[in-house]
């Protein structure tokens, strides 16, 4: 079988770049373990313009924001599957001081396309936001479960994924491409997360795996804005509240913790005065995180056909759309990606 690229991994960063390559004429093929996306499935697919204890706007969030909802509703369109929640996020102020900043931030051009309002004055009455809070635009979230499985009837239905483990092995680098068993092609990209870190070419790169759990609990107070500081809580169409995340680098090989259930629990108390009734779900997954938070684009300083689209960590929803264009100008143009994500940047790692 004659194809131009093989991708290695079917999460989102596979999922993406897959179909991008497809969309510009390309012919790909997939192998994927569904069961080894771990990593994508758990993830609660958040896309949040502003983040972090002090409120800031997210790492190049001018060129990621404007790829994301495009993208994914493009995708909803051809798989015929509803995974987009354009959800507003509204994130409490903690202090007089952080309200008076953000009433200064509403008429800075860097904000203004991403505020929704500014409240100064308690917006929920089961919120614990005596001092208002920030109300934000181009925000939501993505039913990756959906996505995922949407996608993989789409590739399975033209024959161009195989439910397989990649063996690294059977794979031979050659001159002009590749040959992977009975597959010959310009180019192999690993798109596979921490699988990554098992193959000869990039098990070397600094991935930094961080587990995170989450929770989907019942409980009342479903407004459809998801509310977020300390903790996410998101509103599902099923009427379950999804509540997170925890991030830890330190017991990776355990499953999901009663530690980080009650951390975000404990969280949750914080941020909302509504009585917890159960938890439905407990999920925990591994994140393909890297030790600077930037994910890896590249090919390999010695293998002119052999890529990585991976490390996208916590934030892949929000990242891939636009990284993944700038995979396919390295792929198909030989432009190389921008320093900051180029896995060049390691070089001397590898």
């Amino acid at each position: 079988m004659e194809v131009d690229f093989l991708l290695i991994g079917q999460g989102i960063a596979g999922t993406v770049l897959s179909y991008r390559l497809m969309q510009a004429g390309q012919r790909v093929i997939v192998i994927d373990q569904p069961n080894q996306n771990q990593s994508s499935r758990i993830a609660a697919g958040l896309y949040n313009p502003v983040t972090g204890r002090k409120m800031v706007k997210t790492w190049n969030a001018d060129l990621l924001f404007p790829e994301i909802e495009p993208l994914y509703e493009e995708l909803e369109s051809i798989l015929g599957a509803k995974f987009l929640y354009k959800n507003p996020i509204y994130r409490p102020f903690l202090s007089i001081e952080e309200q008076n900043e953000w009433m200064g931030n509403s008429g800075d051009e860097k904000f203004v396309s991403y505020l929704k309002e500014i409240r100064t004055s308690s917006y929920f009455e089961a919120v614990k936001d005596e001092f208002g809070g920030v109300l934000l635009n181009t925000s939501g979230y993505l039913d990756i479960n959906v996505l995922l499985d949407g996608y993989t009837r789409y590739l399975s239905e033209r024959n161009l994924v195989r439910f397989e483990k990649y063996e690294e092995t059977q794979l031979t680098v050659e001159k002009t491409g590749i040959k992977y068993q009975d597959i010959q092609a310009k180019g192999v990209v690993y798109c596979n997360g921490l699988g990554s870190l098992g193959s000869k070419f990039f098990g070397d790169l600094p991935f930094a795996p961080v587990k995170g759990e989450i929770l989907d609990i019942e409980q009342d107070f479903q407004p459809q804005e998801i509310i977020n500081r300390g903790v996410f809580r998101i509103t599902l169409p099923s009427k379950l509240l999804r509540v997170g995340s925890t991030y830890s680098w330190h017991d990776l090989d355990q499953g999901p913790t009663e530690r980080a259930k009650n951390e975000i629990l404990d969280r949750l108390v914080n941020l909302v005065n509504i009585e917890n009734k159960k938890v439905v779900v407990h999920k925990t997954g591994i994140r393909p995180a890297t030790k600077d938070r930037r994910p890896f684009l590249g090919k390999h300083p010695e293998h002119e056909s052999v890529y990585i689209f991976n490390g996208f960590g916590a934030k892949g929803v929000s990242l891939i759309p636009y990284y993944s264009k700038m995979m396919i100008d390295l792929l198909m143009k030989k432009n190389e990606p921008h320093p900051d994500v180029n896995i060049s940047r390691f070089f001397k790692y590898i």
